[in-house]
């Protein structure tokens, strides 16, 4: 009797958190897209139909590049999860949506973590969020490197003032500790039963698999960047294709470097994009139109899918 009832409370529990996560998702993507104080949605709006946004052709280019960027990741996930047994891709898809829809009203999309070890057997949940952030990882770097050679190229463009002495002294003492740590980790013997831990478990990893990752984290950089490009195309935005992907990887390496709330990603980026894209006289409510875009695309349409397999989500209480 008492394990019933305590089996229904945690199943009730569950109910609880979902409906909170997909109902919290929806209400701050309404606010974000109805109450935004960038601009009203009716200019939003009009912006959209002056430039013929809504025609067949163009939405179904922006559909394709937004299909492509999402069956990498789910492909990413799909190969990193082989490290410890071999899952579907429909089960990545289900795993890699619900875990975005839950990750958007988390600090840098933390609950992504916990949402795809919830899939698994309790044993393996650790290495689960470590593979995660093995993948999370590979994109900041793709997002690093792109990055920084476009806004090292805008800023020579346009004669910002960089202090490149203290830039390089940053990043010479990350690669200086990630370094060490590397080296650590791989030619020394620690007592600490977590570094051991940690140690067994980055060494396991194959290169093979380091490089699939790598890359697909690189060519999904490629593919959302150049979707952002088409739409300042859509937009009619005057600028250089070279100009363009500069500015759009200087948007992206300055976005992911401020910690933000994954739901005001969109602000963050906008707000970012108006500045970098103003060295081009571009239109601001464009380049707020074309954010704005790229966040429904990327983030609003895959979460509303997300919400699904979020409700539909049953936790296994005997694993």
């Amino acid at each position: 009797m008492y394990n019933s009832l305590s089996y229904k409370s945690k199943q009730f529990f569950w109910l609880i958190i979902k409906l909170s996560i997909v109902i919290g998702c929806g209400y701050f993507i309404y606010t974000k897209l109805i109450e935004n104080e960038q601009f009203k949605f009716i200019d939003f709006y009009q912006n959209f139909i002056q430039n013929n946004v809504f025609l067949l052709k163009n939405v179904l280019f922006l559909l394709f590049f937004s299909v492509f960027n999402h069956f990498l990741e789910i492909y990413k996930w799909k190969k990193l999860v082989s490290f410890l047994r071999e899952i579907s891709f429909s089960e990545a898809l289900k795993q890699s949506l619900a875990s975005l829809t839950t990750s958007l009203i988390t600090p840098n999309r933390i609950g992504e973590y916990g949402a795809k070890a919830l899939y698994f057997d309790k044993l393996l949940r650790k290495q689960i969020m470590g593979l995660n952030l093995v993948g999370n990882f590979y994109q900041m770097v793709a997002t690093l490197f792109f990055g920084i050679i476009g806004f090292v190229y805008f800023a020579i463009q346009h004669n910002i003032i960089i202090d490149f002495y203290k830039i390089l002294k940053f990043f010479t003492l990350i690669l200086i500790a990630v370094s060490a740590f590397i080296f650590g980790i791989k030619y020394f013997n620690f007592r600490s039963y977590l570094v051991k831990k940690a140690k067994n478990f980055i060494t396991k990893i194959s290169f093979q698999l380091n490089l699939k990752i790598g890359l697909l984290s690189f060519l999904r950089f490629v593919i959302f960047s150049h979707q952002f490009y088409f739409l300042l195309l859509i937009f009619n935005i005057e600028i250089s294709y070279i100009n363009a992907i500069s500015a759009i990887a200087s948007v992206y390496f300055i976005a992911s470097i401020i910690p933000m709330l994954s739901l005001f990603d969109v602000v963050l980026k906008g707000t970012v994009a108006v500045w970098v894209f103003s060295y081009f006289n571009t239109n601001a409510l464009s380049i707020l139109s074309v954010t704005t875009l790229m966040w429904i695309f990327n983030f609003v349409i895959p979460a509303i899918i997300g919400s699904y397999f979020v409700l539909t989500f049953k936790a296994n209480f005997t694993k």
